[in-house]
């Protein structure tokens, strides 16, 4: 019996994913952030690294030997066929990381609970087999509203960048359970409490 859990939780920018994930941490989760291993799929010397620099040129390659996110961002958002090519080269390495991660989690402690944060779980096909997906949800303009006073973002760009992302509707149909992060953060940090106890007690998974 596989006694390991593994859990997808996913949000649109701003709804206080980061919260739930710290929460969960701090109960004792091993937490494996998405974005992280993006970066660490491009760092100097990796294989990702070197793929972007075959497809993309030296031009995206900082004097440092690291990438230039920057000038790469100019490239492949401006270019459908460029970004999907970028998306190609990363988004392999990711899962093969996530997986060592995972195993490693696995291997340290069989009853793991082991908390795979992918921002955009909506947006991209992240072939695992999650024992659940959790969402925190809040809505837009509550979002909206936290990237421009704590973000320093304008209404603008704020906007632009959850317009840019899945919609609520298409996150909520992924979840098996939503965190309304919308109030206190103390709310939200009893929603995943009450979850954490959830993740201890019940079987999710039985093969």
């Amino acid at each position: 019996m596989v006694t390991m859990k593994l859990i997808a939780l996913s949000g649109g920018i701003a709804a206080g994913k980061s919260t739930i994930a710290r929460r969960l941490s701090e109960l004792g989760a091993v937490h494996i952030d998405a974005d992280q291993l993006a970066r660490e799929a491009v760092e100097p010397g990796s294989s990702g690294l070197r793929a972007i620099r075959q497809r993309f040129g030296d031009e995206v390659i900082a004097p440092d030997g690291s990438l230039d996110r920057a000038r790469l961002g100019e490239l492949v958002f401006s270019d459908r066929a460029a970004l999907a090519d970028l998306n190609r080269i990363v988004h392999p390495e990711v899962r093969r990381l996530g997986a060592q991660y995972i195993a490693a989690a696995e291997a340290a402690d069989p009853d793991a609970v082991v908390i795979y944060d992918v921002p955009l779980l909506a947006e991209s096909e992240v072939p695992m087999d999650w024992d659940l997906v959790v969402i925190a949800d809040a809505p837009v303009e509550t979002r909206i509203k936290r990237m421009i006073e704590l973000r320093g973002m304008s209404r603008e760009d704020a906007e632009r960048r959850v317009a840019n992302q899945a919609s609520d509707e298409a996150r909520r149909k992924l979840a098996d359970v939503i965190i309304d992060t919308s109030g206190s953060e103390q709310h939200t940090v009893e929603q995943t409490d009450a979850l954490w106890g959830r993740l201890r007690t019940e079987p999710v998974r039985s093969s």
